[in-house]
């Protein structure tokens, strides 16, 4: 590992353990000692630093995002992205310059999968997270629907909060008091103004959370914009790394609503916390059955699109990339 800082700016790399320095492109620059000391030691006449330059990325660029791959085989960004996604990252992204307005690292306990499986869950969201249903901002009832790209590996979960059109639904078929869901309770908040959003979107969807396989999620939730990146540390340990984004032509009065709604996602975060709970508690089961298998039936056995989020088409999604990733 040449580069440890997790973020800053630097004008080459230089490994600790024996200083060979490097260029950002990776180009290896020198060698310490290269001509030994007192012409003795040193490399070889012929060694050559353009043979020995750090292994490289292929970089491509989206609406501010970099995407890297260590694969030559792999389409083009936008080829590998499809249509369907890449409308919806410039939904969020184009034409505007991020300001990072935070950051957090969270360890899970549990495999990188699990994670992944998680995030492209969207009907578990209003049963499992209080927060959400509690305070009305998602809830399978809501208009939404589910996109999950012909690979299976990406996927878009959306939704929008329409109070009166929601408070009809429930009183017409109490869908979710009838089953007694745990995310019903009597909960308040003292200051509200976290729940204050506005639709900078113009499109009236409070909720959209982006994956793109392997392990990167773009998330909307209200206001707080925010990358997660997906990264294992074992079989049974992931890395899940943080990123709150802001945008140059933010207002004040928008930029303080972002920093509210941070609270809502995050290690702690209102709506975010039990994530990361659940996947421990899903690598336990899996340890102690390891010979079983789980059910993920909800809204049929296919990987298509839906107008319902009452499915798992777009985890089914992800096992099939993987299985294809994996050459079964």
């Amino acid at each position: 590992m040449v580069c440890l800082e997790n973020e800053g700016n630097a004008k080459d790399f230089s490994c600790v353990y024996h200083a060979w320095t490097y260029s950002l492109q990776g180009d290896l620059l020198g060698v310490a000692f290269r001509d030994g000391i007192n012409g003795q030691g040193g490399m070889k006449e012929d060694f050559c630093l353009g043979d020995h330059g750090l292994r490289k990325l292929r970089v491509a660029t989206l609406h501010g995002l970099v995407f890297g791959s260590f694969s030559d085989d792999v389409a083009p960004l936008d080829e590998y992205l499809g249509d369907e996604i890449v409308e919806r990252i410039a939904r969020v992204l184009e034409n505007r310059t991020p300001v990072v307005l935070g950051r957090f690292t969270q360890m899970l306990p549990n495999n990188w999968k699990l994670y992944f499986e998680n995030v492209k869950d969207s009907y578990h969201a209003s049963i499992l997270h209080l927060f959400f249903t509690t305070f009305q901002l998602n809830k399978l009832s809501q208009r939404g629907g589910i996109i999950v790209d012909p690979t299976g590996g990406h996927h878009v979960s959306y939704s929008a909060v329409d109070h009166a059109a929601e408070a009809a639904a429930q009183a017409a078929t109490n869908d979710y008091t009838g089953q007694k869901i745990r995310s019903e309770s009597g909960h308040q908040l003292e200051d509200t103004s976290v729940l204050a959003g506005t639709d900078e979107f113009g499109d009236g969807i409070t909720l959209q959370i982006l994956s793109v396989f392997p392990g990167f999620v773009l998330q909307q939730i209200q206001n707080a914009i925010a990358v997660r990146q997906i990264l294992p540390r074992g079989a049974r340990q992931t890395e899940l790394n943080w990123t709150y984004l802001g945008f140059e032509d933010d207002t004040p009065g928008l930029r303080e609503m972002r920093l509210r709604q941070s609270n809502l996602v995050g290690p702690a975060g209102y709506v975010s916390m039990e994530d990361g709970c659940v996947g421990g508690f899903v690598q336990r089961g899996i340890d102690g059955a390891s010979d079983a298998r789980s059910v993920i039936e909800m809204g049929g056995d296919g990987t298509t699109s839906s107008a319902s989020r009452v499915t798992e088409a777009s985890i089914r999604g992800f096992w099939k990339a993987y299985r294809n990733a994996m050459g079964y």
